[in-house]
């Protein structure tokens, strides 16, 4: 379960947004590194597939938090509490 207020959880979506509108960049990365020949010795081909990788993997991790998200509403928060996203300052008494 992962608790965030509207914010955090607007702002994931959009991160989310822009990593699924990078897949079809990768995708056409890898056709072009795969058109070059040989695949057992194309460095290309293997960094395509790396950030493939990398990106599919950072996807789904965000599809995941996203789908175990519960937004909390920020006003409804009691100020003379402290819970789930709130704000608190120390002060060390001593120094």
């Amino acid at each position: 379960m992962e608790y965030m207020s509207q914010e955090g959880y607007d702002k994931l979506v959009a991160e989310l947004r822009e990593l699924e509108a990078q897949v079809p960049k990768v995708k056409d990365a890898i056709a072009e590194a795969r058109a070059q020949g040989d695949l057992s010795e194309n460095y290309e081909y293997r960094a395509a597939k790396r950030e493939q990788a990398k990106l599919l993997s950072r996807i789904r991790f965000k599809q995941r938090v996203l789908e175990f998200a519960r937004v909390i509403d920020t006003k409804r928060l009691k100020a003379d509490t402290v819970g789930l996203l709130t704000k608190v300052e120390m002060t060390n008494l001593n120094t």
